[in-house]
């Protein structure tokens, strides 16, 4: 019987482990689902108070940014069609200067030919005579 006190001892030493083993678990339990709940809690907190007021800024940002987009637009088309305007009226322009150019060196032209004509005959008879009179045989 001294042999079955021994274990029986040994036996009951093992089973208060157990026991301080289960209990010690369950605390950690307890204590890992404390933590997991103080930290949520602080999570939610730290939302409420920064990420919460900053996503409603960031929100009226972005309505604004959308609102100054929508302008830059409205002002992108209206100088694309005012470039368009200014474009094409200088094109006109431009061709109108260009037919006006070409009709006033036409009209000068046909103004001038008979002069010029002239004037060239002119010069070559000037020319002719001035020849004929140095190869003359009094000269």
């Amino acid at each position: 019987m001294a042999n079955l006190s021994t274990t029986n001892l040994l036996l009951g030493i093992m089973a208060a482990v157990s026991v301080l083993e289960a209990l010690v678990l369950i605390g950690i339990g307890i204590g890992a689902c404390m933590a997991y709940r103080r930290v949520t809690d602080l999570m939610l907190g730290l939302e409420q108070r920064h990420v919460g007021p900053l996503m409603a800024r960031v929100g009226e940002l972005m309505g604004r940014v959308d609102d100054i987009l929508t302008d830059v637009r409205a002002v992108s088309a209206t100088v694309k069609t005012e470039t368009e305007r200014v474009d094409h009226a200088i094109n006109r322009t431009i061709d109108r200067v260009d037919g006006t150019a070409h009709r006033l060196q036409d009209s000068v032209r046909v103004r001038t030919s008979r002069v010029v004509g002239f004037m060239r005959g002119l010069v070559t008879a000037i020319d002719h005579f001035t020849r004929v009179y140095q190869r003359a045989p009094g000269r």
